[in-house]
């Protein structure tokens, strides 16, 4: 991959050390040096998690994914009753 960086100039004159005394190239000293200081850094891989499932006890033909629909039905029912109820009392 090719980026341009901006390189502080105390970083940039401890990379020009590192290439002088290895007798390598900016970009291998560069590479190298990224590779040592990232190596502590990187986030090891998260342990998969397991989770236990449990029979919700359900009847047959009631879809768990639509019980937000039942909940919302319910809910509109409720609010229908007590708009009749506040009718009636007024009427």
């Amino acid at each position: 991959m090719r980026t341009t960086v901006t390189l502080d100039a105390d970083v940039e004159q401890a990379l020009h050390r590192v290439m002088r005394a290895s007798r390598t190239h900016f970009k291998a000293a560069l590479n190298d040096a990224l590779r040592r200081g990232l190596k502590g850094v990187l986030p090891k891989a998260a342990a998969p998690i397991k989770l236990e499932t449990k029979a919700m006890g359900l009847r047959e033909g009631i879809d768990p994914f639509r019980m937000h629909d039942l909940d919302q039905d319910l809910e509109l029912e409720e609010f229908r009753r007590k708009t009749r109820r506040l009718k009636e009392a007024r009427g």
